[in-house]
């Protein structure tokens, strides 16, 4: 009798989902984002934005793709991204330096960050595109997949990286503002305290001032009342001598 073996279906694994990040960003996005962040840098002549300026980078971008909660950005992802740009931008700069511009670019938004961050001899005057228009429906399908808005998981896995230095950086710069405005309020508290003791003592020199003077008053007062008491029983001596002197003499013998 033969062996009988005994077959097992065949089991297909199911297929891994396409990862997903909430920070992922599409080229619509990407590209308001750096509409609105170089606006801002180019108003600051080019300097490091604070926080209050990544706010408004934030704001500008979810009024035109911030329609879910998904696809709301805040101030530190809208940071990593611009940073995460502009390393891009350092890769692509180079590969064309070491080409001896034979090489250009294909990535869209070289030649935008050539224009605010490249160094370039040449004075460009900043005109920033106006963003492409999104319609108030649901967002794209580009925008929930990072495989599609990403271009890679290296660009989110970098932002993912710098997420908490980010958070330190702003924390600390918070914590300048408040040390500067504590200095600030302690300066204007020294003035006020100065103010009033000057007063003070101003108030102080004018009473004394006023009782030295009274005090002089009162002095020649009583000297006056004095020579006049004595002028006065001065008199009265003379007067009582004379008054004698006429007695003695009509006195009979």
């Amino acid at each position: 009798m033969g062996e009988i073996t005994e077959f097992s279906p065949q089991v297909t694994a199911p297929s891994r989902p396409l990862p997903f990040r909430e920070d992922c960003w599409s080229e619509q996005a990407t590209w308001t984002l750096v509409d609105a962040w170089g606006r801002r840098y180019m108003e600051l002549n080019r300097g490091n934005l604070r926080q209050k300026d990544w706010q408004f980078v934030s704001d500008s971008v979810n009024a035109l793709h911030g329609h879910t909660k998904k696809s709301w950005r805040t101030d530190i992802q809208c940071k990593n991204r611009i940073d995460t740009l502009k390393k891009k931008y350092k890769v692509e700069k180079a590969k064309i330096i070491e080409s001896n511009g034979t090489l250009k670019s294909s990535w869209p938004f070289f030649e935008r960050l050539d224009l605010l961050i490249g160094n370039s001899d040449k004075k460009v005057t900043p005109v920033m595109a106006s963003p492409l228009p999104l319609p108030l429906s649901s967002p794209p399908m580009g925008e929930l997949f990072c495989g599609s808005c990403c271009g890679g998981e290296e660009d989110c896995d970098e932002e993912e990286e710098e997420d908490m230095e980010d958070m330190e950086e702003m924390d600390e710069e918070s914590r300048e503002d408040d040390g500067i405005r504590r200095l600030a309020k302690a300066i204007e508290r020294f003035g006020e305290i100065y103010e009033r003791v000057e007063g003070m003592k101003q108030r102080q020199m004018v009473e004394l001032e006023k009782q030295r003077m009274q005090f002089a008053k009162d002095l020649e007062v009583q000297r006056m009342q004095l020579f006049m008491d004595t002028q006065v029983q001065l008199e009265r001596i003379k007067h009582t001598k004379r008054s004698g002197s006429d007695g003695i003499k009509l006195t009979p013998f």
